[in-house]
């Protein structure tokens, strides 16, 4: 019998996760994500490092339920999606000049989820984790279906720390194409992140940066 290919979404929907260097237009649908939502700095913050646990522990939670016979009705075989984020700062809004003051960071760091998980299986999720884990607090992770919407976006290579310069190829690409920023009432600066920092050099790192935008 044929081994059934695993679905990588990065693969199969390279419009959302594997931009070029030239910023492009894009039209984000509707998708499902486990999210944390925390503040502070991301490389200090105790709220973030307890957010990757969360994360990561749910989704391969979900994902390994074949192996216990749980796997929820329409499972398929997949690989599970990279860590994306959500930024802001304590002033609101994210235009690339407040970057490198992280301490004023808020966050929602989040894992897109197949089709076939509910709320159902979310809950299910927590209820399997904290077996494990029972220290673990969920008050601040949830399930949501969240659509985008218009947005423009642009692959950066390289250090976060250098991100600003990218930004400000997005931005200036977003005015010359008629449209305007549309960060704010929800719609936040948005990061995907295609490499691991422990495992890969600074400079060699992908991730996709991308603004919501609305017509000038």
């Amino acid at each position: 019998m044929e081994k059934k290919e695993k679905l990588d979404y990065k693969k199969e929907y390279k419009d959302l996760y594997l931009p070029k260097k030239k910023p492009m237009l894009i039209d984000v649908p509707e998708m499902l994500f486990i999210q944390v939502s925390g503040e502070g700095d991301p490389n200090t913050s105790k709220s973030y490092e307890q957010a990757m646990e969360i994360l990561y522990g749910l989704s391969f939670t979900i994902k390994m339920s074949k192996m216990s016979g749980r796997q929820p009705e329409g499972y398929f075989e997949y690989v599970v999606p990279p860590l994306e984020g959500l930024w802001e700062t304590d002033e609101g809004g994210f235009d690339g000049t407040h970057i490198t003051d992280k301490s004023r960071f808020r966050w929602i760091s989040m894992i897109r989820q197949p089709e076939f998980v509910t709320e159902e299986v979310f809950e299910w999720a927590k209820k399997e984790l904290s077996k494990k884990k029972p220290e673990i607090d969920f008050s601040t992770t949830r399930f949501v279906a969240y659509t985008e919407g218009l947005c423009a976006q642009v692959m950066h290579v390289g250090p976060y720390d250098e991100e600003p310069a990218t930004i400000e190829l997005l931005e200036n690409f977003i005015l010359q194409e008629g449209y305007q920023n549309d960060i704010g009432d929800g719609r936040l600066h948005h990061e995907i992140y295609l490499g691991d920092p422990r495992r890969t050099k600074p400079e060699n790192l992908r991730t996709v940066l991308r603004h919501p935008v609305k017509k000038e």
